[in-house]
């Protein structure tokens, strides 16, 4: 099956089935769109309709593979139309001269020559013939209107409209002998005139000859001229114009000047003799009126590129440029003209790369009256590339900012005349301006008050090049952080990094940090200031450098006694600014003890101690006033630097006349009061149980007086106290036993070693095992910190000498009357009986089954509610022991007679009898919690 292709209208091929037969789609085939002209400009011959018709028919006889002449086989109905083909109305557009083609030998050489000028030195003006394509019929187009010296010639076509008491409208083409000729009027010459004269001429004889009526005389068509185009162009040739083309329309037509043409050079001959143009005048405001005008049989030569310099850097139009024609140079003020001019109006730097007489490559500085030859590349530079005239004000500001200084200088008030710069809660009491020496080109800090710089009590003149760095509350609490500390004693390698969390402060991302790789996220730190981690902090290297140097430079600090806890962060202020760190300790004053804020506050000489209480939120309500203490350290220069320390009495809150020096150090004490450090907790059987706080001495009758008493249903005797000072007593016990447990069995394996394989029959390797699982189990038990007490107010009341003091973190379980007593260890039946009155441990233990065959009754025990201990009298000559009250615990133990030999087994029993202990009481305590 064959398929043709239908081509639109518009030129694309559409794919149609062809069946033999007749078969299939009878869509016609359609011409394709062909172009108007021809590459070299010429007008596309139009081909008749019969031989299209004729070349469709051979193409459908070679799909349908019948050979010429022979029977026509049955083909689709084809439309043909017996018109000529129609041709398009857009022209071929001249090829693009833009920045994307190969580079010229000329960019090249030059691109050679300066590598760091990119993109690369493209020539000048020849992008100027871009937009210049040729028109429909392969012509310029013709716009505006036509001058009243427009000269007319032959084949120009002149319109009459006559109105008045003859109307009629003409269209009179001048004619080989340069005549026209009106109805009615005898010919007249018109080639030759301008339209002025003929239009002035065609009036008056039409007011002459045909009275009461007006000529009006315009121009229809005008004639075409052929100018020969030749040289560096992109198509050369004879070039058909219009009349008024100009020379820029004739290179357009002739596809541009290629960039091995010279733009400043082109020679335009004709019969009235040659002139040269030059279009730099005309595209690039050089000197001079160039004549583009064009006349009937002149001859356009663009002669190769002339002499050239390249101008780079900060000019307005870099390029490469063609000298003036026959010229070996030009002054570097004409290039730079030609350029646009510098970028900045003084201080250029020109240096020039040119080549000397062997060929070498000659670097010269040059000035704006030196020459410039061919071949030579001229980079403008500033002279000195350093900032004058300004300062930056960073830190706590809204957004970091460069200012100028201004003529008259300028001082710190005026750059923070809008408070609105800086953002909430600053540090008022001191910033800092980072300046550097004139002399010897170091930078220091200067401490400023900003507080009094805001009010318009001090002034700060600032210098050239300053840096104002203001500081947050939350940069000064830093100075207290765990980092901090650890650099203060010397710790380089800071502790892990806290976890990260996003920064609260719009407009601070993880880019901020200078160094820091993308996406990092920010920890926030205290007030929402963004936080790097510790390890990429180096104020804190320098710090810790600073205080192995020297341990007592920042002894006052160190003796602060904050909490080393956690890790923290690293304002982005001490990473712009390392050095800041270490200047803000030496200049800190040291705010202890009972106020809001404890912490380091830096301040300048002669500071009341009213402000830096100020900024650390004031004291607290617990403060003693009469004795705060005061310590100085005095800076005399002298080999000795003795601490002075007193006591003053601010009472009368007149803290404005204490005046603090850096280093100094403030201790607010806490007032004495009866209200001790902790709570106490009631939990199960009381009236009204929850959480009390206690005053000092207080004990726990008063308590259990508080709390309303107890309930009827409480069991006094079963309570539960336990105490935080024994659990760690006891929890320190348990560690210490395991530790002297598997001493013995280092002891014991080492003596089996030497003793041989076996002794007798006893099994050493269990015995080991057994006791290396007891350690174990020694080291994981959680102590209760259970304490025997009298809980029963009533027992209390009679016997005031078992009223125990009560400490901060106590805790108190009453349960219900329990109805139960349980039986463990070497029984038959381990588990809980009900209470019998009046029953002893023998009885129980026959109801949980009996003792099991290894049983060692003579040492089982038992477990009083109130968590005392004592022996079961299960022995035969112990008569069953004690009457057992409810909520007991009975424990009867293995025998361990086969392992006497040992000195750890003959511990295990005490051991199993302080974890039942521990176990009873986190289970009461446990139950009642819920």
């Amino acid at each position: 099956m064959a398929t043709l292709l239908a081509l639109p209208p518009g030129g694309s091929a559409i794919a149609q089935p062809y069946l033999p037969g007749g078969q299939g789609s009878a869509q016609p085939l359609l011409p394709p769109s062909l172009p108007g002209t021809l590459p070299g400009g010429m007008p596309l011959p139009v081909m008749p309709g019969t031989a299209q018709a004729d070349i469709l028919q051979r193409i459908i006889d070679a799909a349908g593979n019948r050979a010429p002449g022979g029977p026509p086989a049955p083909a689709p109905a084809l439309a043909l139309s017996p018109t000529p083909i129609p041709l398009p109305a857009a022209p071929i557009a001249a090829p693009r001269l833009d920045l994307q083609e190969p580079l010229s030998n000329t960019e090249a050489f030059f691109a050679a020559r300066l590598p760091e000028q990119q993109p690369p030195l493209r020539q000048f003006g020849y992008d100027t013939f871009r937009n210049l394509a040729p028109g429909a019929n392969g012509l310029p187009p013709v716009v505006g209107a036509l001058p009243d010296s427009y000269v007319l010639g032959r084949d120009d076509e002149v319109v009459i409209s006559i109105r008045g008491r003859a109307r009629q409208s003409l269209s009179l083409r001048v004619g080989r002998d340069g005549m026209i000729a009106l109805p009615d009027l005898p010919p007249f010459p018109a080639a030759g005139r301008s339209l002025r004269d003929l239009r002035a001429d065609i009036e008056t004889r039409v007011a002459r000859e045909l009275g009461g009526s007006e000529a009006f005389v315009s121009l229809g068509q005008t004639r075409q001229i052929g100018i020969f185009v030749a040289g560096e162009v992109v198509r050369p040739g004879l070039v058909p114009l219009p009349a008024l083309s100009s020379l820029l329309d004739a290179l357009g037509a002739a596809g541009g000047i290629r960039r091995t043409g010279s733009l400043r050079a082109i020679r335009v001959e004709g019969p009235e003799g040659a002139r040269i143009v030059d279009l730099y005048a005309a595209i690039a405001g050089a000197p001079g009126t160039p004549n583009l005008s064009l006349r009937e049989g002149e001859r356009v030569v663009v002669p190769p590129l002339g002499g050239v310099v390249a101008l780079g850097g900060d000019v307005t139009r870099p390029g490469i440029y063609e000298l003036p024609a026959n010229s070996a140079g030009a002054s570097v003020a004409a290039m730079l003209a030609l350029a646009g001019g510098t970028l900045r109006p003084a201080g250029n730097r020109l240096l020039s790369t040119g080549t000397d007489a062997g060929g070498r490559r000659a670097m010269a500085e040059l000035s704006p009256r030196s020459t410039v030859r061919r071949g030579d590349a001229l980079i403008i530079s500033p002279g000195v590339d350093a900032v004058s005239g300004g300062l930056r004000l960073a830190g706590h500001v809204v957004a970091p900012v460069t200012r100028g200084i201004g003529p008259r200088g300028a001082g710190l008030r005026a750059l923070l005349s809008d408070p609105r710069v800086i953002r909430p809660d600053p540090y008022v009491r001191l910033g800092v301006a980072w300046r550097m020496d004139e002399r010897t080109r170091v930078r220091r800090f200067i401490a400023f008050d900003l507080g009094r710089i805001m009010n318009g009590q001090a002034e700060l003149p600032l210098q050239e090049g300053d840096e104002v760095i203001l500081l947050s509350q939350a940069d000064v609490l830093w100075l207290a952080a765990p980092p901090v500390q650890r650099a203060l004693r010397g710790e380089v390698a800071a502790a892990p990094a806290m976890p990260s969390v996003p920064a609260t402060i719009p407009g601070v991302t993880a880019g901020a940090i200078p160094g820091a790789p993308p996406g990092t996220i920010l920890a926030a730190g205290p007030g929402g200031v963004p936080m790097a981690p510790a390890p990429d902090c180096p104020a804190l290297t320098a710090l810790a450098v600073a205080a192995r140097s020297s341990p007592l430079r920042f002894a006052h600090a160190r003796s602060a006694g904050f909490p080393d806890l956690g890790a923290g962060g690293c304002p982005q202020v001490f990473i712009d600014y390392p050095a800041l760190l270490p200047f803000l300790l030496d200049q800190a004053v040291l705010l202890a003890g009972e106020v809001r804020l404890p912490g380091l506050y830096p301040v300048l000489e002669d500071t009341g101690l009213d402000m830096v209480l100020a900024a650390a939120g004031g004291t607290a309500d617990t403060a003693d006033l009469s004795a705060v203490e005061f310590a100085r350290e005095p800076l005399e220069g002298a080999g000795a630097l003795p601490l002075s320390r007193v006591q003053l009495d601010l009472r009368s809150r007149n803290f404005a006349a204490i005046r603090l020096s850096p280093r100094d150090a403030i201790r607010v004490p806490r007032g004495f009061g009866d209200r001790d450090t902790g709570p106490v907790a009631l939990v199960g059987e009381f009236l009204r149980p929850g959480t009390y706080d206690i005053r000092r001495g207080e004990r726990l009758s008063e308590l259990l007086a508080r709390a309303g008493g107890l309930t009827a249903q409480a069991y006094p005797y079963g309570a539960v106290f336990t105490r935080e000072s024994v659990r760690q007593r006891q929890q320190e016990g348990f560690q210490r036993t395991a530790r002297e447990l598997e001493t013995s069995l280092i002891q014991v394996a080492a003596g089996q070693a030497v003793a041989g394989s076996r002794a007798g029959n006893l099994d050493i390797g269990g015995a080991i095992n057994a006791g290396q699982a007891l350690a174990g189990s020694l080291r994981e038990a959680r102590a209760a910190g259970r304490m025997v007490v009298e809980a029963n107010p009533v027992v209390l009341a009679a016997r005031p000498d078992l009223d125990v003091l009560l400490e901060p973190g106590d805790l108190l379980v009453v349960p219900k009357r329990p109805n139960e007593v349980t039986v463990v260890g070497a029984v038959l039946n381990p588990g809980s009986l009900q209470f019998s009155s009046g029953w002893r441990a023998i009885q129980y233990v026959r109801a949980a089954g009996g003792e099991q065959r290894f049983a060692d009754i003579s040492r089982a025990f038992i477990v009083l509610p109130n968590g005392q201990t004592t022996p079961a009298g299960l022995g035969s000559w112990q008569a069953g022991g004690p009457p057992i009250p409810p909520g007991s615990l009975v424990v009867v133990p293995q025998d361990p007679s086969p392992y006497e030999t040992w000195g750890f087994i003959r511990d295990i029993a005490g051991v199993l009898g302080q974890l039942s202990i521990s176990s009873a009481a986190l289970a009461v305590i446990a139950r009642q919690g819920r």
